[in-house]
């Protein structure tokens, strides 16, 4: 199994629209399975293609406590929502970063499995909410995206000083190796 790297905002990668899955194949599976292994190690509780350079339209997720309930959904699409919740999110593409972002309540949504297999879920709590996460992600859309311009653009601020900061802390440790 192969870990793969996961783009960080801003890569232009990150705003690919996803394309349908046309047919389930053992390279579908692998990258299924492969995306689990990235997604648990990050560590994180959901996955899109998009966020590993795949651009097609195929999520992980894993919202249970002992990590033990991964949900493979290819071709997603929500049929049914209901009501609506704030929750703080945060993406294992905007690394550190936290906001509060509105979605549906509870979301039924169809899809395929990892062996092509159709089914249909109904998901509320926090499995809605990532689920809706990584679905953006297959769009080209950001959590931040669901910002006021000013919180956008403080956290491409807080971002930029990050970078630098590691960049620095790198600089200075190869400057002493």
């Amino acid at each position: 199994m192969t870990n793969f790297t996961i783009l960080e905002y801003p890569d232009p990668r990150l705003r690919k629209v996803a394309v349908e899955i046309d047919q389930v194949t053992p390279e579908i599976t692998a990258l299924a399975d492969n995306m689990l292994r990235t997604m648990y190690d990050a560590p994180g509780i959901g996955l899109a293609a998009t966020q590993v350079d795949h651009h097609v339209r195929l999520l992980v997720a894993d919202v249970s406590e002992g990590r033990d309930q991964p949900y493979c959904l290819i071709n997603p699409e929500i049929i049914a929502r209901e009501g609506e919740v704030v929750n703080e999110e945060g993406c294992l593409s905007v690394p550190e970063i936290f906001a509060n972002v509105k979605r549906s309540a509870k979301i039924t949504v169809t899809a395929l499995d990892k062996h092509g297999t159709p089914f249909e879920l109904e998901a509320e709590d926090l499995l809605a909410i990532c689920i809706q996460h990584e679905m953006d992600h297959l769009k080209g859309i950001l959590f931040v995206d669901h910002l006021s311009p000013l919180k956008r653009r403080m956290i491409d601020r807080r971002l930029q000083k990050q970078r630098r900061q590691g960049a620095n802390t790198a600089h200075q440790r190869s400057a002493t190796l």
